[in-house]
């Protein structure tokens, strides 16, 4: 996300960055940036169910190579939608497009690495960001989710921290950070460098101080810029409609006129207002309540760049949850902390406070129902915990190559009616379990001989045994048991990633993959009655 072709136009004006060697530092890191990142660019499979052991092992080496330069990361990652859905038009376009890119990738089956032929569509593994959290648990990695989205808490907290941050969003671009960013494409963490006992990581860093001095703006019309040239939360079709920047660019602007353009235009203001009312004038003719509605998003744009004070110093120094704000009345107490440490997932919180769930897209072709149906009975006794009886919450589902919002009742199991969500963390553990195995339609006594790492997996497969369609295939349930005995589930279901995609079987993992991802989500939320598998197979395998 961020500002539309900022990161492009930094790589063409690449002195504004400076050569840095990074070492004995603390690091901020932007964590929902950093996993997409690391398994985009790593040239893992996005095809075949997700190389789940093989992306583990990476973060394991990338948390090496800073330990190894003395640098402390502190990762952050995103919470829960924005209550007042601000990016909502933004978000729904992505999600349409993954949808598009995922029907491309099951077409051509065979797309997903690095070195095969045509494009690769970028799909992440539904069960990628579950291993990232739990790969860093294990590593003992600072981790905070917060409560909405990350950049401003990572911003604010870098400029009391005096640190760096390390991401590759945008945005991070027009934050004002004393010490800098460190984009993560010239973050050559897989280069370390060991001079004696010392050792460094070689990378570039950028700082809004050099961009203003190259572009020779003032640095408090870095916002406007941002919002001018149309950010997430910004609609400027309007404006750009009016508006060509392109005319004020110097010549041989190539590509990235517009940005060039713009930026030599607000060479000739001192304020924010002052840009933003000159551009309405450029826009023409405008009624009142046109001037008006394109000035407050431009306005909205310029306001999210205004850091508050850190909400999370407290919870990495002592390990203290920062409260709730008032947009968030309802939730309950208890959660706070199992939220900021990432032990519950963020979903719960656009359930509780939107009435909404989205979810990941699965590689499968769009005339095939959306691999998340099959799961469903499984939310609904999650949304029954979280809103109660009667209640409704809108799932946004793949339909075809678009978008449905489907209304879906809450549930209840014969034991999730004796609890209540406002004291969930004091119910017995037994009468959790009871709620979890009532909801996967699995008696406790045939558990007794499973290891306690594989629990929640047996339950899952019996799941989806009674609910996939079509049904399952005999040879992909052999595989899959043979998978799982052996720690390696995907890889042993689904044809190696340079073999040609086979759909159905594809489809088939990727219902069983929703139903775990969503056993996870309520087991986490009755406090983890079954042990928490570990998702890398190799970890698995230890444990079988």
């Amino acid at each position: 996300m961020g500002v539309q072709g900022l990161t492009t136009l930094l790589e063409k004006h690449r002195r504004i960055y400076r050569d840095r060697r990074l070492s004995h530092s603390w690091l901020l890191i932007d964590g929902s940036n950093l996993y997409h990142w690391l398994y985009v660019n790593s040239g893992l499979d996005q095809n075949h169910g997700g190389e789940y052991t093989a992306f583990a092992a990476l973060i394991e080496r990338f948390v090496k190579a800073l330990r190894d330069c003395q640098i402390t990361p502190y990762i952050v990652l995103d919470g829960g939608s924005d209550i007042l859905e601000k990016k909502n038009e933004t978000v729904m376009q992505r999600a349409v497009d993954r949808i598009k890119r995922a029907h491309r990738a099951a077409q051509d089956g065979q797309r997903g690495q690095r070195g095969q032929r045509g494009q690769r569509e970028y799909i992440m593994p539904t069960l990628v960001k579950l291993v990232f959290r739990q790969t860093l648990r294990r590593l003992d990695v600072q981790v905070a989710q917060c409560y909405g989205e990350a950049d401003p808490e990572i911003a604010a907290l870098a400029r009391e921290w005096q640190c760096p941050v390390l991401s590759g969003d945008s945005d991070f671009y027009i934050y004002d950070l004393p010490v800098g960013l460190l984009p993560l494409s010239h973050f050559q963490w897989e280069m370390v460098v060991r001079r004696g006992s010392n050792s460094y990581i070689p990378c570039k860093s950028y700082n809004t101080s050099s961009f203003c001095i190259f572009f020779k703006i003032q640095r408090q019309l870095l916002p406007a810029f941002a919002a001018l040239a149309g950010n997430d939360y910004v609609n400027l079709h309007r404006l750009q409609a009016h508006v060509s920047w392109n005319q004020f660019a110097p010549a041989g602007g190539g590509n990235m006129g517009h940005l060039d353009g713009l930026l030599c235009w607000l060479q000739n203001f001192q304020k924010p207002q002052e840009a933003f009312e000159a551009a309405l004038g450029l826009m023409g003719e405008l009624s009142g309540n046109k001037k008006a509605e394109v000035m407050k998003g431009l306005n909205l744009g310029m306001e999210e760049y205004q850091l508050p004070p850190s909400a999370l110093k407290k919870f990495f120094i002592h390990g203290i949850a920062p409260p709730f704000s008032t947009e968030v009345a309802g939730v309950p107490d208890w959660s706070r902390l199992p939220l900021i440490q990432a032990w519950l997932p963020a979903e719960f919180l656009d359930v509780l406070l939107l009435q909404k769930m989205k979810f990941s897209v699965f590689v499968e072709l769009a005339a095939a129902p959306s691999a998340h149906l099959t799961a469903r009975p499984l939310r609904q006794v999650m949304y029954g915990l979280l809103l109660g009886e009667g209640r409704e919450v809108i799932e946004r589902v793949r339909e075809g190559l678009q978008l449905r919002f489907i209304p879906v009742k809450t549930a209840s199991t014969a034991s999730s009616l004796q609890l209540s969500l406002q004291t969930l963390d004091k119910a017995e553990a037994s009468l959790r379990l009871q709620v979890l195995l009532e909801a996967l339609g699995v008696p406790e006594a045939s558990l007794a001989p499973v290891p306690p790492a594989l629990r929640l997996p047996v339950c899952v497969t019996c799941f989806w045994l009674q609910r996939a369609q079509p049904p399952a295939d005999e040879e992909v349930l052999k595989a899959l048991l043979l998978g799982l005995s052996s720690g390696d589930a995907f890889r042993a279901a689904l044809p190696p990633p340079r073999q040609k995609l086979d759909v159905q079987v594809s489809h088939s993992l990727n219902q069983w993959q929703s139903c775990l991802k969503s056993s996870l989500h309520l087991n986490q939320l009755l406090g983890r009655p079954l042990p928490e598998p570990p998702l890398s197979s190799q970890i698995l395998a230890d444990n079988t």
